[in-house]
């Protein structure tokens, strides 16, 4: 569940983008109600934007409604697609949100490098209350992490800059959300694998 709820506004991104693209029409006229100068091959990726901006707002209110405070890479996540998503609306510039999930993704990694260099591990911090592994394994752990968000950084940016925006967003949501999955779910089986259950 909290994997789809983390997926949110990039599901909503996908349908809002594959609807302006259906009714490219309705899009632009529904975007120049509230910006200006908003074309026709603009619309969908700006509608989607738009859109996406919106539902992670969502997100932090939810959390708020439920008694919960968000995590702090909600809130980074929140500044980034306010920033990047911002820049796209006002410039009327698709390439601003192409290169979001690369920014966040190279934010995420900076700040588990920062985590290794000053030895206050986040993954330990995160399942060493439950599990039991060598320091060494757990600094594995986090490199592993590091790696993959920069690798997977960059494969955001070669799929934006080689293909159609329409194979971009499908490779956002599909392509992002399986790469994402099979490397959680891999890191999980090696951690079982190299770790003790401190509940046993």
């Amino acid at each position: 569940m909290k994997f789809l709820s983390d997926f949110f506004p990039i599901i909503f991104f996908f349908a809002a983008f594959k609807y302006g693209e259906s009714d490219p029409q309705f899009a632009c006229d529904l975007l120049n109600r509230v910006m200006s100068n908003v074309t026709l091959d603009q619309a969908p990726v700006l509608l989607a934007t738009l859109v996406a901006i919106v539902c992670t707002f969502i997100q932090v209110g939810l959390k708020y409604a439920r008694g919960t405070k968000p995590e702090p890479a909600l809130w980074i996540s929140l500044v980034v697609i306010v920033v990047f998503g911002s820049l796209t609306l006002w410039l009327h510039n698709e390439w601003f949100i192409k290169w979001k999930p690369t920014i966040l993704y190279w934010v995420f990694a900076t700040i588990l490098g920062y985590s290794v260099l000053t030895g206050k591990l986040f993954i330990k911090k995160l399942m060493g209350k439950e599990l039991e592994m060598e320091a060494g394994k757990w600094k594995v752990a986090e490199i592993a992490c590091i790696v993959f968000l920069i690798a997977v950084g960059f494969v955001n940016l070669f799929v934006a800059y080689t293909f159609p925006t329409d194979v971009w967003v499908n490779f956002k949501l599909f392509g992002l959300m399986a790469l994402t999955f099979i490397f959680t779910i891999g890191l999980a089986f090696w951690i079982l694998k190299n770790g003790k259950s401190l509940q046993e």
